[in-house]
């Protein structure tokens, strides 16, 4: 089965109970198992910076689900959680992004995989190094030199 990273972000409301629900609904998918779920870190915002700081954590997976099934599977826990999309990069009560599934290469009006911003979020790569740091080494090489 496919192994893909999910990048789990909150800021708003109880930002660690946040990542926890969004990680048991995550494991009780049928479809998905955790293979590995990094410890939370605390950053500060990116994009949009006058917002509080940001619960980051990262999640790998192994999944029976397509990556747009994945995408709207995580789009449903968000809001199952309580998130309301309001302003990019604004502040949320959880995040869960979709930064890779395998080594996929694809560009959708709904999805790009890999993440395109991947490779410039320390909040996404530092968690993921400590879970995955083969996938975190290609983000880096193969986003980093290949767009900007």
């Amino acid at each position: 089965m496919p192994k893909a990273v999910l990048a789990l972000g909150a800021n708003q409301g109880d930002p660690a109970r946040q990542l926890a629900l969004a990680g048991a609904a995550i494991a009780a998918h049928p479809d998905i198992e955790v293979l590995a779920e990094s410890s939370v870190i605390v950053t500060p915002p990116w994009g949009k910076t006058d917002q509080a700081e940001f619960h980051n954590a990262a999640l790998l997976i192994e999944t029976g689900l397509s990556p747009l099934d994945l995408l709207d599977f995580c789009l449903a826990t968000e809001a199952g959680i309580g998130r309301v999309r309001l302003e990019k990069w604004g502040p949320r009560v959880i995040d869960i992004d979709l930064i890779a599934y395998d080594r996929l290469e694809m560009e959708s009006e709904r999805l790009t995989l890999p993440h395109p911003y991947a490779h410039q979020r320390d909040f996404v790569l530092t968690p993921l190094r400590e879970i995955a740091p083969d996938i975190a080494d290609w983000l880096v090489n193969r986003i980093g030199t290949s767009s900007a």
